[in-house]
């Protein structure tokens, strides 16, 4: 990496945001959302923090202002380590709220962040952890050109299969994991994504081979690490920990050998089936007791309704089996029990298991194998790995009661091999799993990857245009918003021009620049101040339509039109529109939706043919193909960072399918009452208004609602 671009050196920016984060006593466990990723990305950005090739690392969640959950979430920035740092973003509700409940509010979150960076400066990197953050890291790397790094944890199609395998509805499904907005989010993660990074080969060839996006050799097997100072073995006279205290009123004999996992109580992680094998077992019963560590919990009727659902289930799988006696299950714990509680099973001879239906890696396997406890672990996922490395314990499947019966008993019967599999992985988890390995082999590929990226042109230090004199703008789309009614059309012309210098106007059309301008000269608007057009591939400013020439540079990113039109030309109803619609970056077809693919079986054609472009249907029959850094959610972002605009200032207004991402995040929106059906997902979302007026009737509708000629208000940001 050079010296401009390391300067001191290199910063990240690290993206995960949902759950509960902070740097000290770590809630995991406590819902379903605080669990191993949490733990990951904390000791990921400690141990990143201490190389000395990194200057910073900045974890960026969100901001949680709720008494249910304490006020350490509400501080706008902790310390994680030496150079290391935790920076929450407020975006969305106030109150916490579970993951998939974040999907409405991610364009808030992008423009924060982007207010953030145009304070503190551009990071070197941006690394985003699970859907949600891939997609606004993508977002956010887009925009600002800089380099990409996406590590899923859990894939969303391939939860969505395990779930289906145990013959659960398909639409209650989507209702509760919202799984179709996640796998577009991670689509776009995984094409927009320089490098990827999983933690087994068999992340890379089954789990996201299931991707349309799918490009193996972007991707890189990095194991996380476990943290050696914490999971250690046990020694002769350790004293019982006071975890101990917190098992013994459930258990008639303590000093059996145990059988411990330890997962939030999720659907995926199987662990009926695990209650169920231990209640017909009568010699697992005997020879062992279970011991269940569930998170953590104040009141079960409080907990989230799928988390709810679950514990209920053991509980009554537990009276049903008459169980008492022989099965723990604490309501709490702290951070410093779980080492305590893998070495006092290691003590008893005991075995973990993990019978998770999915398990992208499988932490608590490392720390229960650090402190020598034999594994049975789901043949799924990173289990296949470190069993394979460790050569600590055995695999089974988690559908097979039968199979989970046996290997547990075979652990608890084998008393040679429980003490060659407690030794290997001890020594084993030592030889593969450490943080320093995994950041040094991070380092080395993402070093190579920002030394390769061009210097971003919006990055602190350009020369910058100064914007013009106005406080705010009005952008607002051409056809069929601004026109279709003569007379609103004059009034509103006449509101900009009664306005002065005071507000400035912009055109966001998927017309070009030469059309465009025709028609704007036909109307008799005023000229605007910016224009984006071409579906936002192009922008100018000013009475001399001066191009903006980083905006120029971004955008023929990976395009490649001749390959567009050769995957597309065979597609049953898409048609070509005429050259006049063409632009050097916008590829334009008329589409029949009798014939034609849904736009998601677009997008997969795309994808399959390795090609990195968006796909933007307006009107239901207008689709437009261009470069994956184009788009008016981009281009509209572009111009307010690099002019240092503030969202709340601008009014955007539109009523078609490419208007949906300008109008989407914290400017001010209106959808005029003649919006095309596409647009009314977005009815529920904050700072967006449906106007009952037509077209630019509907805009001065707008105007008026925010007030936003005068003190500017924003009536409907409750977002509660």
């Amino acid at each position: 990496m050079t010296e401009s671009k390391s300067g001191s050196g290199l910063r990240i920016a690290m993206i995960s945001l949902h759950g509960l984060i902070r740097a000290h006593d770590a809630e995991l466990g406590r819902d379903a959302d605080t669990g191993g990723q949490v733990k990951y990305v904390l000791e990921l950005a400690a141990e990143l923090g201490r190389h000395p090739e990194v200057s910073q690392v900045e974890l960026l969640t969100r901001q949680i202002c709720d008494d249910r959950v304490g006020p350490d979430y509400a501080r706008l920035e902790e310390p994680i380590a030496d150079n290391a740092k935790i920076v929450r973003i407020p975006f969305g509700p106030k109150r916490y709220l579970r993951k998939e409940a974040l999907w409405p509010y991610m364009e808030a979150f992008i423009d924060q962040t982007l207010s953030y960076f145009r304070r503190t400066g551009l990071p070197h990197l941006i690394h985003g952890h699970y859907a949600d953050a891939g997609y606004g890291g993508a977002q956010l790397a887009r925009l600002l050109h800089l380099p990409f790094v996406f590590t899923g944890h859990s894939l969303g199609r391939v939860k969505k299969q395990r779930l289906l395998d145990l013959d659960s509805d398909a639409k209650n499904l989507e209702e509760t994991y919202r799984f179709t907005t996640r796998a577009e989010a991670e689509e776009m993660a995984i094409e927009t994504a320089s490098l990827i990074v999983t933690s087994t080969s068999q992340e890379v060839e089954q789990q996201y081979e299931v991707y349309e996006a799918y490009m193996p050799e972007r991707m890189e097997v990095i194991p996380p690490g476990v943290d050696l100072t914490e999971f250690y073995p046990p020694t002769e006279g350790d004293p019982l920990p006071p975890i101990a205290d917190a098992l013994t009123p459930f258990l008639k004999d303590s000093t059996k050998p145990m059988i411990l996992t330890l997962a939030r109580p999720d659907d995926r992680k199987n662990l009926e089936a695990l209650v169920r094998v231990y209640g017909k077992s009568a010699e697992l019963q005997r020879l062992a007791n279970l011991v269940l560590l569930l998170g953590t919990r104040d009141d079960l009727r409080e907990l989230a309704p799928g988390q709810r659902n679950v514990l209920l289930n053991v509980l009554t799988l537990i009276d049903v089996f008459n169980l008492y006696g022989k099965v723990a299950y604490p309501k709490s714990h702290v951070s410093t029990d779980v080492p305590a509680l893998y070495r006092l099973a290691t003590k008893s001879r005991g075995v973990f298991i993990n019978p998770a239906l999915t398990e992208p890696f499988g932490l608590t396997l490392l720390e229960a194998g650090a402190c020598g406890l034999p594994l049975v672990a789901t043949n799924d996922g990173g289990p296949c790995d470190i069993i394979a490395n460790c050569h600590n314990g055995l695999l089974v499947d988690p559908l097979d009661d039968e199979a989970i019966e046996k290997a547990l008993l075979r652990v608890l019967t084998e008393p040679d091999q429980w003490t060659k599999w407690s030794e290997n992985g001890i020594t084993g988890t030592r030889q593969h799993y450490t943080w320093k390995r995994h950041a040094d082999r991070y380092l080395r590929d993402v070093m190579e990857i920002v030394a390769a990226a061009a210097e971003p042109d919006l990055a602190e230090g350009k020369k910058r245009r100064r914007m013009p004199g106005f406080d705010r703008l009005i952008i607002t789309d051409l056809d069929n918003t601004l026109t279709g009614d003569d007379a609103a059309l004059a009034e509103f012309a006449d509101l900009l021009r009664s306005q002065g210098d005071n507000v400035g106007f912009g055109i966001a059309t998927g017309r070009r620049l030469d059309d465009a301008r025709k028609l704007i000269h036909q109307l008799g608007l005023p000229l605007p101040d910016l224009l984006s057009t071409s579906v936002g591939t192009e922008l100018h400013y000013g009475e001399k339509l001066t191009p903006d020439r980083s905006w120029q540079k971004q955008i023929a990113f990976q395009w490649k039109p001749d390959e567009v039109r050769k995957v597309l030309g065979d597609v049953a109803g898409l048609f070509p529109q005429s050259d006049k619609e063409q632009s050097q970056f916008k590829v334009s077809y008329k589409i029949d939706p009798k014939i034609a693919p849904t736009l998601g079986k677009i997008k997969r054609i795309l994808r399959e043919a390795g090609l990195r472009v968006k796909a933007v249907l307006s009107l239901e029959i207008f689709l437009d193909i261009i470069p994956v850094r184009g788009g008016d959610e981009l281009s509209i972002r572009h111009l307010l960072y690099k002019w240092g605009f503030s969202p709340e200032q601008v009014l955007v207004a539109g009523d078609s399918g490419n208007d949906e991402g300008m109008l989407r995040g914290r400017t001010l929106g209106v959808v005029v009452g003649n919006y095309s059906p596409e647009l009314e997902k977005l009815r529920k979302l904050p700072r967006i208004y449906f106007a009952k007026g037509t077209h630019a009737r509907g805009i001065i509708e707008g105007i008026n609602y925010y007030n936003f000629l005068d003190r500017i208000t924003i009536p409907n940001d409750r977002i509660e």
